[in-house]
């Protein structure tokens, strides 16, 4: 059985690395960058959607979010798994996945002030990461079932951020994405969810 403690970075995954980023450009909002980020990481379950991926707190005070905190998430579909907090600041936090996970690699959640229009900010999900296995990339990447829930869940994430915000999108969530396969072959994808 697999020590859910244990971190799992990107380079001991299975398959191509892949690099993505969910944003929306937020107009006017009623709260600064770090202002936002503080609601974010009060609260990081009420921003992920419970169907697709269930955040719980295992370790950590609640309403408050700290270096060495662990969240396991219920994923739907066949695979769960824990993440935990390995920086925070007023800006911005990242999550490293944890054995068992279905991924291998890291996630950074980030606001920042944008430089037009006035007052506009950017919420922004980045992720580096590989699949933790050969099956878990197959079902990700050749059936696609991974990757549907994956997305849908950053993208809804996005979207609670911007309600949170009290500004108003810019535009819809943008969806950027570079695989690498392993050679110095590179693919790069810009969708709008």
């Amino acid at each position: 059985m697999a020590d859910s403690s244990t971190p799992q970075p990107a380079d001991t995954g299975s398959g191509p690395h892949i690099e993505r980023r969910y944003y929306i450009d937020l107009e006017a909002p009623a709260k600064s960058a770090a202002e936002l980020m503080k609601v974010i990481q009060c609260d990081v379950e009420h921003f992920s959607p419970d169907l697709l991926a269930n955040f719980e707190k295992r370790k950590g005070e609640q309403g408050r979010l700290r270096v060495g905190d662990e969240f396991h998430i219920k994923i739907l579909g066949p695979w769960n798994g824990s993440v935990r907090v390995t920086e925070v600041s007023p800006q911005h936090f990242e999550l490293l996945t944890l054995e068992g996970h279905p991924e291998a690699g890291r996630i950074r959640f980030s606001t920042r002030q944008l430089p037009k229009p006035a007052g506009a900010l950017r919420f922004e999900i980045h992720s580096r990461a590989r699949s933790r296995d050969g099956l878990v990339a197959f079902a990700y990447s050749t059936i696609g079932v991974g990757k549907q829930v994956q997305e849908q869940t950053w993208v809804t994430f996005c979207q609670r951020v911007a309600e949170a915000s009290g500004g108003r999108p810019l535009g819809p969530v943008q969806v950027e994405t570079v695989e690498q396969d392993g050679s110095d072959k590179q693919t790069e994808r810009h969708e709008r969810a």
